[in-house]
């Protein structure tokens, strides 16, 4: 039986291999288009635009998804219990206490976000108040600590970048070969054969770099799901909690495809999550896969 560390640091590396994977196909994508039409401007405006929207998405991330969900500010009496947990949490993670909010909703999730852990936002709603006991609590908000720790928001933002990126460069290439773009020595069978691949490549990679990013985020709920696990000392707090997260099948009701990839638990159910296609454009693994890894730990 694996220990939590070993879980945590194959999380890690698997996640590493990935993001790697993704500069391995802009580089590659990058210089097959650059070359066929014979102009490395393009790849710079599209670098320079792409990172441009996706830094600032990055650096408002927190607000974005505390107006998109309604969240509140967890002040005063009512949530005093709530803030002192996270509190306690974030001490023993060697973390800033970060913001507290509450979502006003039946659906049993949480998410957080921020730039780091100075401005670390924990958000949870109503029915999961409601429906988990305290060590079931602390697993998820572990977990959601652990997002912040991890620098998750980070890594995940590096992603958006790069599949921004091959989107744009794909976008523009096919409109410049539409317009008869490329180079006028490619001739004969091998340019046309460049000139194909280079078509495929500005179809597929944007499709394999957003299976990329999802697969991506599976890897980072799993490395929380064990850094969580790691900080409370007890993996069946989370294990119950995301069993009865899982039990709720009604999305939530400010659900929001830009902002599914935050929360603990699809905000839109997961009915069929087992299943291999919408497994693969999932932003969660399967729950079954979740309990099973926290259950196989040992602390």
């Amino acid at each position: 039986m694996a220990s939590l560390y070993a879980h945590q640091s194959a999380n890690v590396w698997k996640t590493w291999v990935l993001m790697s994977g993704f500069f391995i196909m802009v580089m590659l994508v990058g210089w097959v288009m650059s070359a066929y039409l014979g102009d490395p401007a393009i790849l710079w405006v599209a670098v320079f635009f792409s990172i441009v929207m996706n830094v600032g998405a990055y650096w408002f991330s927190d607000k974005v998804a505390i107006a998109s969900t309604g969240a509140k500010p967890a002040e005063g009496s009512q949530w005093l219990e709530l803030n002192r947990l996270v509190e306690n949490l974030a001490i023993t993670a060697g973390l800033p206490k970060p913001r507290v909010y509450v979502i006003n909703d039946p659906a049993p999730n949480a998410f957080a976000t921020g730039r780091g852990p100075k401005n670390g936002v924990v958000a949870v709603t109503t029915g999961l108040l409601e429906r988990l006991d305290r060590s079931e609590l602390e697993g998820v908000l572990a977990h959601e600590l652990s997002h912040i720790g991890n620098r998750d928001i980070l890594v995940m933002t590096v992603a958006v970048v790069l599949v921004g990126f091959l989107s744009i460069l794909a976008d523009f290439f096919l409109r410049m070969s539409f317009y008869g773009g490329g180079r006028d020595s490619d001739s004969g069978k091998a340019g046309v054969v460049f000139a194909i691949a280079a078509v495929v490549a500005a179809i597929v990679a944007p499709i394999a770099a957003q299976l990329l990013q999802l697969a991506i985020s599976r890897r980072r709920e799993f490395l929380a799901d064990a850094s969580g696990a790691l900080l409370t000392r007890y993996p069946e707090g989370l294990a119950s909690a995301l069993e009865k997260i899982s039990d709720y099948k009604t999305p939530m009701k400010n659900a929001s495809h830009a902002t599914a990839h935050l929360f603990i638990s699809n905000p839109f159910g997961a009915a069929e999550a087992g299943k291999f296609i919408a497994k693969l454009f999932s932003t969660h693994p399967p729950v079954p896969e979740r309990l099973a890894a926290l259950r196989g730990m040992r602390v």
